[in-house]
């Protein structure tokens, strides 16, 4: 089976993405920055090597956000982050889901999660504040793996993973650029980001 990426984005709203960034920075500039970050993770992550589609919500939004065009545009699943993860890995072979949080994606990052999924059950990029920027696993996958798992959790990555049955291999760990604290720390490592 071919490769593919799913790409977990919000529509550009104001005020109804990056709601605890804009509690630090206000709502004008956080929608700023969320576009320019769903704009940019989108471009980096695009090849030719996999199909990627941007999994939209809401709905409603498909084919009416500048950020998106070009892109394969599908409805997320409803309901909380487990169903809506699981909806994404019940297709056979290798996948990949990602969100808009962390502008240092790129391209090379995809490519090594599908290299490491030929020898591991799942692969992970993690985040800094304990999720995870990346999973990437061969499907389909049983529910079960995202029983019990505390989400926006210190231990999200954890809850998962305690979950797979078999070998887990990680990537390089980015900034999810929630809140002012991971924004200053993103632009003091890597100030052209944002």
């Amino acid at each position: 089976m071919r490769p593919r990426l799913y790409i977990f984005a919000k529509a550009p709203a104001m005020g109804k993405a990056k709601t605890r960034l804009a509690t630090d920075v206000g709502k004008v500039h956080a929608h700023r920055l969320y576009r320019t970050m769903l704009s940019k993770v989108v471009r980096k992550v695009q090849d030719p090597r996999w199909d990627t589609i941007l999994m939209a919500t809401p709905a409603r939004a498909i084919g009416n956000v500048k950020e998106w065009e070009g892109l394969e545009q599908r409805p997320q699943a409803s309901g909380s982050l487990s169903p809506r993860l699981l909806a994404a890995f019940t297709r056979r072979g290798p996948t990949i889901v990602i969100g808009t949080d962390c502008p240092q994606v790129s391209r090379n990052d995809i490519a090594d999660g599908f290299k490491a999924l030929r020898r591991n059950i799942a692969v992970f990029g993690p985040a800094d504040d304990g999720g995870f920027w990346m999973m990437g696993l061969n499907g389909p996958v049983k529910p079960e793996i995202f029983q019990g798992v505390r989400w926006s959790h210190s231990e999200t990555l954890n809850d998962v993973e305690a979950n797979i049955e078999g070998t887990v291999h990680h990537l390089r760990t980015l900034i999810d650029v929630d809140d002012l604290k991971a924004l200053r720390a993103l632009r003091a490592l890597s100030p052209q980001q944002l």
